[in-house]
């Protein structure tokens, strides 16, 4: 990841808010600490879907009122704008009517903002999947931090509590190095500490296959040495830590017992098929985590020469 890229996104000078208006009060306290610690200017975005706002003439007949539905969205945006600029951060409002992710990712590119900033809602299974084709097709298309904050999400309040954390969860793929990387820069930023976290198969399993587990995993030596690179890059404290189980209950439990401000994921490419049949372990988190979520678009490897040749063969 080029060092350009990193500064950007761990300081960045353009941040867009896109908002469905009823989670403007869980966003916008993240959203103002943002701006106010990096100085970023803030895009607030909400995209109305057409035919959302639906009114009744003299005769009783249902009609689009495209005019009253923006200026609804306008008006909910603008004291939160209002609070932003008492605070000295610049703020602007934005409504535009279309489809979610393809004006989210537009509005990315106009204003080029370095971090993107969601809601998301805990819905049932279907309901989930459904939601997060927002999110995920934002994720695909932007190479840039996407920040989510869930249902639970709230900001960590000044106490006894051990400084702050930045959990960052990864499965060791080369591809997940940008990553840890930010995720190291951004714990450096805050004076936080950085805890590499990777989640092996459950004890059980491990040993059926006769694999070494906890401490003396091999993913544990992978995982210092990932440790020892990433700090040494960003002069941050870094610990190494494995779990095994479910990654989803892993990630959750480990960001609550350390009490993390942040949670890091990298988000794997992966097919349509498996997006909409897969309760993927993001998902999951998104919804449940008490803190905010930062996914980063994990690059897309480059295929083995072996393996070029033979998807060339197929074509």
């Amino acid at each position: 990841m080029p060092e350009s890229a990193t500064d950007r996104w761990t300081h960045p000078a353009v941040i867009l808010v896109a908002t469905d208006l009823s989670d403007l009060d869980r966003l916008m306290p993240f959203a103002l600490k943002m701006a106010a610690e990096t100085g970023a200017r803030l895009i607030l975005l909400n995209v109305l879907p057409a035919g959302a706002a639906m009114t009744v003439d003299a005769a009783g007949m249902p009609y689009y009122d495209p005019a009253g539905a923006a200026d609804f969205a306008a008006k909910a945006l603008d004291p939160w704008c209002k609070q932003a600029r008492q605070l000295g951060l610049s703020c602007e409002g934005l409504v535009r009517e279309g489809h979610a992710a393809q004006e989210i990712v537009t509005a990315v590119r106009q204003f080029r903002a370095d971090r993107v900033l969601l809601g998301t809602r805990s819905r049932s299974r279907l309901g989930k999947l459904l939601l997060g084709s927002v999110a995920e097709q934002v994720l695909r298309s932007v190479n840039l931090p996407v920040i989510t904050v869930g249902p639970e999400a709230h900001l960590r309040v000044e106490s006894s509590d051990p400084g702050p954390v930045v959990l960052h969860a990864t499965t060791l793929r080369e591809t997940s190095r940008p990553s840890a990387a930010l995720a190291c820069h951004l714990a450096a930023s805050q004076g936080a500490k950085l805890v590499l976290l990777h989640v092996l198969p459950p004890v059980d399993e491990m040993e059926r296959k006769g694999l070494p587990v906890g401490l003396d995993s091999a993913a544990l030596h992978e995982l210092r040495a990932l440790a020892a690179e990433t700090g040494a890059g960003c002069c941050s404290a870094v610990e190494a830590h494995v779990a095994h189980g479910n990654p989803a209950i892993e990630i959750l439990a480990e960001a609550a017992e350390r009490h993390a401000s942040l949670i890091v994921l990298g988000a794997a490419h992966h097919s349509t098929f498996d997006n909409l049949t897969r309760d993927r372990t993001i998902y999951r988190v998104l919804a449940h985590a008490h803190c905010p979520v930062l996914t980063l678009r994990e690059p897309v490897a480059k295929p083995h020469r072996d393996q070029a040749e033979q998807l060339a063969v197929h074509l």
